[in-house]
């Protein structure tokens, strides 16, 4: 690793070398992402397929584009941020995903899945407007092909006959040496320029035979179709336009680096199908792949987090949805290829006919939970926050507009962290409290989750409930009011100055508030349980008596709760000082959640000195 300065110097290494680069790379990952956390297994699986990459391409000049581009880990080591690499998804260290504004080697920002190929297309078709003659290659996962986007792209790709390059990263298929072999081989015939030539050749000799010489053709093409249905696998990409080479082991450098030599040669779109292992040379990320594909820090031995295990949002709701699920077998739990993640692993178990992973398919999920609904079902769609953008359209169309039970239950809303813009869940008040139908929740803390659950289950109309990552702060309320519709739940009593919070921003809100009180400050606390609709009779009370009103919300500012807040007090003539505290109209960095709130005003001291400073 030490010789290599700049992707140049790769090229001059031999096979041996690349070989015991790619071990001590293998190294160097397992030891940084120890410390920081971040996607392991993804990225230990492809660090040949990279050395290849960066030997046959040239990526100042050729593009790519990385599908999600949580496995440009050793991309980036090896495009000059080696150095930097300890600040891995650290506040104004190095993002966790590829970003154009950290380097020249970064083609496209990519965090979510199935856009690699359209991205790249897209490039492609720029490229011959311009004239130019650069490669582009678009890197996708099996997992990232599940979603529709994809196949869209692969659809357009195929009938544009436009030169571009997909790599489909098999890393879950196990690999068998006699079919890989054979399948290099027929690659290998079928793609050889000798081959080609001669099949164009044929093609222009039998198209001028007088009369017969179309028809003839179209027999020739049956009979070759035919045949290739038979021995050469990958046929959906064929039919689809696509040359296919593959499958091809993708640990193998050499072979990698051939085929990929040869799939430059070729005119229009090629597919090349890499067959890869999770968590290569890592025994602990090899045999459970999925623990270790987002990790927190852990030790190199044992494989063990170092953070100490704590109750979680997630874990709460995998918890509740079991228990009302042995009370009402109409209840079903859908998830788009996150059932860890969203704490849906236990229902899984306990219900595997009622539990549904589509794959990465939010909008399909979407939409056939609202089949389901109206089926008489009551559906669970357990989803992070960023991740429901991708089925907007669907919220609205198929379940708010026939007011569907179906609920949304949004994990990882607010900011999330260290993954960074892609990632932080700071738009879905925005974007959700506009739809009709739809009622909106946001817990204070893990206990009144648990009671907001029970209460949204017994619902017959569509609910999002959206609740952070990870778990509570060291607040403890002793308050608990009943769940009801629209009703809100006073937490501290003062007239003066009113605080509305809503989510875990009560949390920090209550510490602040408290904070204002041993100032001699007359301050109430509010917690916002409903976002949508608002407690109307609660704010009246409010408008009657408080000069100044402070809305907090662990979202944008723009469209969110506090926005909802303005719009009533505006309609209603409130004479007051209202100032909401959200994030800007920015996105998100990375960083860990405590930096994020510190930085834009949402911890404990931003929120006091926010009010403390817009007090006349």
């Amino acid at each position: 690793m030490d010789r290599i300065n700049t992707p140049d110097d790769i090229k001059r290494l031999s096979y041996k070398e690349l070989n015991k680069l790619s071990n001590e790379l293998r190294d160097f990952l397992i030891d940084i992402v120890s410390k920081t956390g971040g996607h392991l297994a993804s990225n230990l699986g492809v660090i040949e397929l990279t050395l290849a990459l960066f030997y046959v391409f040239n990526f100042k000049k050729d593009r790519i584009v990385w599908d999600v581009g949580h496995q440009t880990y050793v991309y980036k080591i090896l495009t000059g941020r080696r150095d930097r690499f300890h600040t891995l998804r650290k506040y104004e260290g190095i993002s966790g995903f590829p970003k154009p504004t950290e380097s020249e080697y970064d083609h496209f920002v990519t965090g979510h899945s199935s856009t690699s190929i359209s991205a790249a297309l897209g490039m492609a078709r720029a490229r011959d407007l311009k004239g130019e003659k650069h490669n582009v290659i678009a890197v996708i996962g099996d997992g990232a092909l599940t979603g529709g986007m994809a196949f869209e792209a692969l659809n357009d790709a195929g009938s544009s006959k436009t030169n571009l390059i997909v790599i489909l990263n098999d890393n879950e298929m196990s690999i068998s040496q006699n079919v890989g072999s054979l399948a290099c081989y027929l690659s290998k015939i079928r793609t050889a320029p000798a081959y080609i030539n001669l099949r164009d050749e044929l093609e222009s000799i039998i198209k001028k035979i007088p009369a017969v010489g179309g028809n003839l053709y179209k027999s020739a093409e049956k009979v070759k179709d035919g045949l290739k249905h038979l021995v050469v696998h990958g046929m959906l990409f064929e039919d689809l336009g696509f040359k296919y080479l593959g499958p091809i082991d993708g640990h193998n450098i050499e072979v990698l680096i051939e085929v990929l030599n040869r799939a430059k040669t070729i005119k229009g779109p090629v597919l090349i199908h890499v067959v890869t292992k999770k968590g290569r040379g890592y025994t602990h990320a090899e045999e459970k792949p999925d623990v270790f594909h987002g990790v927190d820090p852990f030790e190199i031995e044992t494989g063990e987090k170092l953070s100490v295990k704590k109750m979680t949002y997630s874990k709460v709701f995998g918890e509740e949805i079991v228990k009302y699920a042995e009370k009402d077998n109409r209840v079903v739990a859908i998830t788009a290829a996150m059932p860890d993640g969203t704490g849906l692993t236990e229902f899984s178990n306990r219900f595997p006919n009622r539990f549904f992973d589509v794959g990465i398919a939010e909008q399909h999920a979407t939409t056939m939970a609202a089949g389901l609904a109206k089926e008489g079902f009551k559906p669970v769609f357990a989803v992070y926050s960023t991740f429901l953008q991708r089925a907007y359209d669907q919220v609205i169309h198929d379940i708010c507009i026939q007011n569907l039970p179906v609920l949304l239950a949004i994990d990882r809303a607010g900011v999330v962290g260290e993954d960074g813009e892609t990632h932080q869940g700071v738009f879905d008040l925005s974007y959700l409290r506009i739809i009709p139908n739809l009622t909106i929740l946001s817990p204070k803390d893990l206990k009144e989750f648990r009671l907001m659950l029970q209460w949204c289950f017994k619902q017959d109309f569509p609910i999002a409930i959206r609740y952070p990552r990870g778990g509570d702060t060291d607040v403890l309320f002793d308050k608990y009011d009943d769940i009801n519709l629209g009703k809100w739940e006073t937490l501290l009593v003062g007239e003066e100055i009113t605080i509305l919070a809503a989510g875990k921003m009560v949390q920090h809100a209550y510490k602040a508030a408290i904070k204002l009180k041993e100032k001699g400050l007359d301050v109430g606390l509010i917690n916002c349980r409903f976002v949508k609709p608002i407690d109307e009779s609660k704010l009246n009370e409010i408008i009657k008596t408080s000069k100044y009103i402070y809305t907090v919300e662990d979202n944008v500012l723009y469209g969110g709760f506090g926005s909802s807040v303005n719009e009533y007090l505006l309609k209603h003539g409130y004479k007051g000082k209202v100032i909401n505290i959200a994030y800007p109209d920015e996105f998100i960095p990375h960083g860990s959640v405590d930096i994020l709130y510190k930085k834009y005003g949402l911890d404990t001291e931003g929120i006091y000195n926010t009010i403390i400073k817009n007090i006349d």
